[in-house]
């Protein structure tokens, strides 16, 4: 039987714009081609500029990962000034990405995940009694009635892992609209700290700008209690529902595995040696959990064989550039092949939390038979929120106590100006996976500057020795009954919570309109 090809470009309810091409054999999927259809040229917008503005220039690169973009970004401002943030400073930039981190999760579970897994129109037969829920079901149906069913609609037609029991469709619909409540009051306390959201304005090389009131940080923390009952009793609790009841057959099946390589760079250091920390950093080869080698940033490296980039094969960020080839002969994206020692590397919640092994995680993975892969990445995240947020109000607390003592500090003022030279990276796992900035400065200017962000690890193409990025991998086997169907291939891509928006449109100058390329295999 010859092989089918699926084209999903783009695909919805993602952050940015990413197109999959697949091949279709024996109802599985054979082959396999993710393609980065933006390109990202920030890092040229700051050379040669003040290296201070990177914070702030960086972090435009997306309007809902901003803040860890200049978070990353004054890390490396950091090691490059030799700062070194005080207690004070530190423990508000956590609080800072904290926040966001609880904004970030859940709307990824109710508003770009569920409805893969929801036969939502079962709403309309709940029967029960609760008046909460009678009250959503109206909602929903007179949204029907008046063919207004965005964003609900339009959506993949329900399988047979879709729940359709009226009385949990239901539930989760009461949980999508609660969750949209939740996320505004985690941008808020993001902004408490941070200035503004999105764009935070606070976050700056040696640590803080806001020095704030005891009023301001128990609203924070009034705030943080209702998030840490919400992810608790509500968002876990539906992880769980949906993952060991009717998604089971796909969670112990691991559908969407990648190649059993994870890597956590570890983040959110509680004391100034970067020992403490609330993720920890290792690496996973092979899915061998049981041994977890430690992580060395010198073997990073980018592979830009198949991405449209002029480049030396095999360099590291710093000593990487962004410049475009457009004529390079089999290049099919803007997105580059970062490796760890030459390995593709699966990174964020999941590789995270395999990293970590926390217990309430590796107990449900035990008892049920979970294999790592598209379900288990949505258990993975919904465990590390309780994880945040509970450390969180360890943070706040402790802020609080720091707000009392006379050498408080948020700053470290004598590391503000420019040095001569110098170069730094700030690496720190945020919500999509390990982030990583690196900057070079000259001449009291910043000479190289490079990203590697977290779906440019999971999304990157086939390497100059053939080997498929991490979600190209996941692709392969997954099964695709009705090829006008391919359900099954978004909710894999979407478990990975891709983050495309790290780019930019190329747009000609001349007639102003969007390049359009038509790529085959």
């Amino acid at each position: 039987m010859s092989a089918q090809k699926i084209v999903i470009d783009p695909i919805t309810r993602i952050e940015g714009h990413l197109k999959i091409e697949v091949e279709i054999e024996n109802g599985v999927v054979s082959n396999s081609r993710v393609i980065g259809t933006m390109y990202r040229g920030l890092e040229n917008l700051v050379i040669g500029r003040d290296p201070r503005d990177a914070s702030y220039v960086t972090e435009r690169a997306c309007g809902v990962c901003s803040t860890v973009h200049g978070l990353a970004s004054a890390l490396a401002l950091d090691a490059a000034f030799g700062a070194e943030v005080p207690y004070g400073g530190r423990l508000i930039r956590n609080l800072i990405y904290g926040a966001t981190l609880l904004h970030n999760h859940p709307l990824h579970f109710y508003h770009l995940s569920a409805l893969d897994y929801l036969d939502v129109m079962a709403i309309a037969q709940y029967k029960g009694n609760d008046a909460g829920l009678n009250g959503v079901k109206d909602k929903i149906l007179k949204l029907v009635a008046a063919n207004d069913t965005a964003p609900l609609t339009p959506r993949y037609n329900p399988d047979q892992y879709c729940v359709s029991d009226p009385e949990l469709v239901t539930m989760a619909v009461a949980h999508y609209l609660k969750a949209l409540e939740m996320q505004a009051k985690a941008k808020k306390m993001s902004a408490i700290f941070a200035g503004k959201q999105p764009h935070q304005s606070s976050i700056v090389v040696g640590g803080v700008t806001i020095l704030p009131t005891l009023e301001q940080v128990f609203q924070y923390r009034s705030m943080l209690m209702e998030q840490i009952a919400f992810v608790e009793n509500v968002y876990l609790q539906d992880v769980l529902t949906f993952g060991t009841g009717p998604l089971l057959p796909l969670a112990q099946a691991g559908v969407g595995g990648s190649h059993g390589n994870y890597m956590s760079y570890g983040g959110f250091a509680g004391d100034a040696e970067g020992k403490d920390l609330l993720f920890t950093s290792g690496i996973i080869l092979d899915n061998n959990l049981a041994t977890v080698h430690p992580f060395s940033i010198d073997k990073i490296t980018e592979d830009i064989t198949h991405a449209w980039y002029k480049s030396d094969k095999g360099r590291t960020p710093y000593e990487e550039d962004t410049v475009i080839d457009l004529d390079k002969k089999d290049a099919y994206t803007y997105v580059k092949a970062p490796r760890y020692e030459g390995k593709p590397m699966e990174v964020g919640p999941l590789a995270r939390m395999l990293v970590m092994q926390p217990k309430v995680l590796m107990d449900v993975i035990t008892k049920y038979n979970i294999k790592p892969g598209a379900v288990a990445r949505h258990a993975a995240r919904a465990v590390e929120t309780i994880l945040m947020a509970k450390k969180m109000l360890e943070w706040v607390d402790s802020l609080i106590a720091e707000m009392g003592k006379p050498n408080f500090k948020i700053h470290d003022t004598d590391h503000w100006e420019i040095p001569a030279s110098g170069q730094g990276a700030g690496l720190i796992e945020v919500a999509r996976g390990s982030l990583g900035h690196w900057i070079k400065v000259e001449d009291h200017k910043t000479a190289n500057y490079q990203m590697v962000v977290p779906s440019t690890w999971n999304f990157s193409p086939t390497d100059g020795n053939g080997v498929l990025g991490p979600v190209d991998k996941s692709m392969i086997g997954v099964p695709v009954p009705d090829p006008d169907n391919p359900i099954n291939v978004v909710r894999v891509i979407r478990s990975y919570d891709p983050c495309l928006a790290c780019a930019i449109h190329l747009i000609d100058p001349q007639s102003n309109e969007i390049k359009k390329y038509n790529i085959g295999f």
